[in-house]
């Protein structure tokens, strides 16, 4: 399952930002590319601000996506929710070794190597169900 997610956002590399961004076409932001790695469309939320946002809503943001809370060492796949500046939260996606985010400042969808630049506040994965 990470691998497809991973692949999906791997794909979306270099599309431009855009907040509330959606489609590739049109532009991403952090909310969209997890939506569009995860393959949800149906309840991810529009009209919150770049900055000035809650934890809370963030997770419902999350949580939207059915995803559940990851306890323990991260793996790949893993949405990451971390604190970019002050009141200001963003999202991305772990591989493993690097990070996928639309990242504002580059203006484009991006992978960074290494660990993520800013404090992680938690994790969030797709659950497997058991047979």
């Amino acid at each position: 399952m990470a691998v497809r997610i991973l692949k999906r956002a791997r794909a979306l590399i270099g599309v431009p930002f855009r907040l509330h961004g959606r489609e590739p076409v049109y532009g991403m932001d952090c909310v969209g590319l997890v939506a569009a790695a995860y393959c949800a469309s149906a309840g991810i939320p529009v009209g919150y601000a770049l900055r000035g946002g809650s934890v809370d809503a963030y997770v419902s943001m999350i949580n939207a996506l059915r995803l559940t809370r990851r306890r323990g060492l991260l793996r790949p796949g893993d949405v990451l929710l971390m604190i970019a500046g002050p009141q200001q939260f963003h999202l991305g996606l772990w591989t493993g070794t690097s990070l996928i985010h639309a990242d504002a400042m580059l203006r484009r969808v991006a992978e960074l190597p290494g660990i993520p630049p800013w404090p992680v506040i938690g994790a969030w994965h797709n659950r497997k169900r058991k047979r």
